[in-house]
């Protein structure tokens, strides 16, 4: 049986993503520090707020090593939001601040052409390989709620698992073995977004 932890960071969107995890049945333990993922088999890093912020954040809590040595080690890991972004290397965000870096890319502020930013609202998802176990019971282009104004561009392609639309074509979510993450926000994407909290928890 799965035991999920949530990274609290201080600034990570905790409440809405550990009530969404209740609605589907499953309690989840809080991180705090490195100890605390003890007997944790699925590990979420939710993200609300700014890159720096949650680079210095993680840093004090002396979490970084600790996720990085989790990935290394393929356990179930979903990244939301900021706790996608943070993956990668830097952000416009904030320069010089330094991101995980388990994925070399760079994240982006959107092209101002004239559409609204941030990108705020539902859209659709175009899954790379819909038979994904992450996409299951979703059907082919699934809806998912956003709010953010940057995105990551990896520069492995392969990784990409979904992409969407907006004022640029950009990658809405990675996969590489289980590791999981997603611009969108699932735990504000009602139904379609509990299918994939539930198919995450599905992952070993």
């Amino acid at each position: 049986m799965s035991t999920l932890g949530i990274i609290d960071y201080g600034a990570g969107n905790l409440a809405s993503v550990c009530n969404s995890f209740l609605a589907i049945g499953k309690a989840a333990k809080l991180v705090r520090t490195e100890a605390d993922l003890e007997g944790i088999s699925h590990l979420v890093l939710p993200g609300v707020g700014a890159f720096g912020d949650c680079s210095e954040a993680l840093h004090k809590q002396g979490l970084v090593t600790a996720i990085r040595n989790w990935v290394s080690q393929d356990k179930p890991f979903l990244g939301i939001c900021i706790g996608y972004q943070i993956l990668f290397e830097s952000s416009d965000e904030t320069p010089g601040a330094s991101g995980l870096g388990l994925f070399k890319g760079h994240v982006k502020r959107f092209t101002d052409n004239g559409m609204k930013i941030p990108h705020m609202g539902w859209n659709k998802v175009t899954p790379s390989n819909p038979q994904h176990p992450i996409w299951a019971d979703m059907g082919a282009d699934p809806y998912f709620y956003y709010v953010h104004s940057y995105y990551p561009e990896p520069e492995d392609k392969e990784i990409i698992a979904a992409t969407t639309g907006y004022a640029d074509t950009f990658a809405a979510a990675i996969i590489k073995g289980n590791l999981i993450a997603t611009q969108f926000h699932p735990e504000k994407s009602q139904i379609q977004g509990l299918r994939l909290l539930r198919n995450f928890l599905t992952l070993s």
